[in-house]
């Protein structure tokens, strides 16, 4: 292997600059913990020399020989990167590599070896390496730049792995919360005495899910239109969308729907929404439905008031002044 950049060995000052970087994507890291997997022939002093002989970054080696010691290295301990070496004949790193990645090994792995890297970096990354350095072309340098960007992509792919279970496990969560609020919504809804017959009004489901019962005493052009109030509803908020509000609380006031009624239409609308959620989130979804109920039921609330006020105060025909004599 040839040595690090003669400048940057001969000027501490230039090396430290450059190792320094202009940003986390630029700089080395501090401290490099590599396994080496050797053959018999071919032992890594030489490679520890290099490294030694580098003050870009402080790379502590281990060395085993053979890829079965190897392997029990790895499962023993820990290491930022893995570099073996390539000897067809003695030791196949790329048959070495292939099972290590079979067997759960995540670390970067570095393939040393004499051929060039145009004939062997593509099947070393087809078998699961991250790199291939020809030892008779690199420098140390450039060594320590691949072991860090494997190191780093290994790093970034665990941290991505990790807040990708986060994410589907919130939500899940999320999911599982939404569905307890439908039922306890649902068994306030029935702990109420209904108005007509559950067989008379509510279309029951085939099956025993504990899903919302479709209201059929209203008809579906009226059921798709709420579906599409809740999904602009869900979109926009309330400022753009009162009007609409009101005119569909008058339309089911009018029709004599009561606050049950309009519950039970809700909730079945709300349900499959969530339902066709899938894999997103359903906590944005949730908050504003119950928004839009909520102002549902206060127009409906209002608008049965209004009418009892006109019932038991209703309009009086008020005369002309100066025509009240003429009444018969």
């Amino acid at each position: 292997m040839v040595s690090s950049d003669s400048k940057a060995a001969a000027s501490p000052s230039l090396s430290a600059t450059i190792v320094r970087g202009f940003g986390p994507w630029s700089g080395l890291p501090s401290r490099i913990h590599s396994l080496y997997i050797a053959t018999r022939g071919r032992t890594g002093s030489w490679l520890a020399e290099a490294f030694a002989s580098d003050i870009a970054a402080t790379v502590v080696m281990e060395e085993v020989v053979g890829s079965t010691a190897g392997l029990a290295r790895l499962r023993d301990e820990a290491f930022d990167c893995v570099l073996v070496c390539h000897e067809p004949g003695e030791l196949d790193a790329l048959e070495l590599i292939e099972g290590y990645r079979a067997g759960g090994t995540e670390a970067a792995i570095i393939v040393l070896g004499k051929e060039s890297e145009q004939e062997m970096a593509a099947l070393c990354h087809e078998v699961g390496a991250d790199g291939y350095v020809c030892v008779h072309t690199t420098t140390t340098r450039n060594l320590i730049w691949i072991a860090a960007r494997a190191i780093q992509r290994h790093k970034l792919i665990r941290e991505n792995y990790r807040l990708t279970l986060a994410s589907q496990t919130q939500l899940q969560r999320d999911h599982d919360e939404s569905r307890r609020l439908l039922a306890h919504q649902r068994a306030l809804v029935d702990e109420i005495n209904p108005l007509c017959a559950v067989g008379d009004c509510c279309e029951q489901p085939a099956d025993d899910r504990p899903t919302a019962t479709r209201p059929s005493y209203l008809p579906d052009p009226l059921i798709d239109h709420y579906r599409e109030l809740l999904r602009a509803y869900i979109i926009m908020g309330s400022g753009s969308l009162t009007p609409e509000l009101r005119r569909l609380t008058d339309l089911l006031v009018t029709a004599g729907v009561t606050s049950r009624q309009a519950m039970q239409l809700h909730l079945f609308v709300l349900e499959d929404m969530v339902d066709g959620l899938g894999a997103r989130s359903t906590r944005h979804v949730m908050t504003r439905a119950d928004l839009l109920i909520l102002e549902v039921m206060l127009h409906i609330g209002e608008g049965y008031r209004e009418r009892y006020q006109d019932r038991i105060r209703p309009p009086r025909q008020l005369l002309i002044p100066g025509f009240e004599g003429f009444v018969a």
